[in-house]
């Protein structure tokens, strides 16, 4: 059994949002729209990003074994 890292998930997530923001931004320049309509575009980006494809890809770790009993 394993069991996903959420410092490992929350920085994939991170990194999509921000791949997502700069490639959204960089066509809506290329498209000729100003900094507002592309700053639009960045965010719109972000929105779009599939949460689902993301975790599915996300690091995993092996789980925790469970506490034993104590050997005093």
């Amino acid at each position: 059994m394993t069991v996903t890292d959420p410092l490992q998930v929350a920085e994939a997530v991170r990194n999509a949002c921000v791949r997502a923001a700069l490639e959204g931004y960089e066509r809506a320049q290329i498209a000729g729209l100003c900094q507002q309509g592309a700053w639009e575009c960045a965010v719109d980006a972000i929105r779009m990003i599939d949460l689902t494809t993301l975790l599915d890809q996300a690091p995993t770790k092996p789980a925790s074994p469970p506490p034993g009993p104590s050997s005093a």
